[in-house]
């Protein structure tokens, strides 16, 4: 009897030495995304489930790679210092390659490139020359490149006619300020101006700066989770795949696909050596 006790304490001390290791390996397999859930077609949330262009990619990566991915909302200013203190794995929307970020964060190869577009309402008499001066008060997204370009140019720059600018944490807001007049412009990407117009808001483009913007997943600076390989060689199987491109119109029907992976600039961190997971 004193054998079998032993015998069943000993298979009990396995099991749960065993439970606890195969917890610690999901745990390990299990990273934190943060995502602004206010971008489409990026990334938002609709019946309590996230969805988007970055969170479709990203869920498939994860499932083709063998990991799984839990989304956090947070608020797009705070993204950027939460995935640079470790707070989240990876950060997963509709993100410009910045210079500035570039020195706390790590990016992925680029998986989309884009110029501007600007709104004005859609009964106003704005053409692009005059949304963007002549006291004009212009709107875009908070803490966004477009931001600091609109700031760079526009609001300190050489302009005879300064504008003021309104920044905002979502997209249809900016657009609802524009039917009220609180605001003359909004500038924004060509793919969020598309998902606009697509919801029949009342707006219209005026026109667009050819920018080219690259955008890129990130990981935090030095690459601590070791993810870079992995979501890089993911993101252009992706693309090679032609998943990708599905995914792209699941959202935007009518967008160009751009080659994957998109201009590396030679002089930021990210894309000096050649990028993990592509050698």
């Amino acid at each position: 009897m004193q054998n079998i006790r032993k015998s069943f304490v000993m298979q009990l001390v396995v099991s749960i030495l065993g439970l606890a290791a195969t917890s610690q390996a999901v745990a390990a397999d299990t990273y934190q995304a943060g995502v602004e859930a206010a971008f489409p077609p990026w990334s938002y949330v609709e019946g309590g489930e996230f969805k988007g262009i970055a969170i479709d990619a990203v869920r498939e990566i994860a499932k083709e790679n063998g990991f799984t991915v839990e989304f956090k909302d947070l608020p797009w200013t705070s993204l950027v210092p939460a995935l640079a203190s470790n707070k989240i794995d990876i950060l997963v929307t509709g993100m410009f390659v910045t210079k500035e970020r570039n020195e706390v964060i790590d990016y992925t190869v680029p998986w989309w490139e884009t110029n501007d577009s600007v709104l004005v309402s859609a009964d106003s008499k704005r053409t692009i020359a005059s949304a963007l001066c002549c006291n004009a008060k212009v709107g875009t997204q908070s803490g966004s490149g477009w931001e600091k370009w609109i700031d760079d140019n526009l609001v300190k720059g050489d302009f005879p006619t300064k504008v003021t600018m309104q920044t905002y944490d979502d997209p249809v807001a900016a657009s609802a300020d524009l039917k009220t007049g609180r605001i003359d412009s909004v500038v924004f990407s060509a793919d969020v101006a598309a998902d606009l117009l697509a919801k029949k808001l009342p707006v219209k483009e005026v026109g667009s700066i050819m920018t080219r913007r690259p955008w890129a997943i990130a990981v935090g600076k030095n690459d601590p989770k070791k993810l870079l390989a992995v979501l890089n060689s993911g993101i252009v199987e992706l693309y090679k795949s032609g998943k990708w491109g599905e995914i792209v119109h699941r959202y935007l029907p009518t967008a160009s696909i751009t080659p994957v992976p998109g201009n590396m600039p030679s002089d930021f961190r990210s894309y000096q050596t050649t990028p993990p997971g592509l050698n």
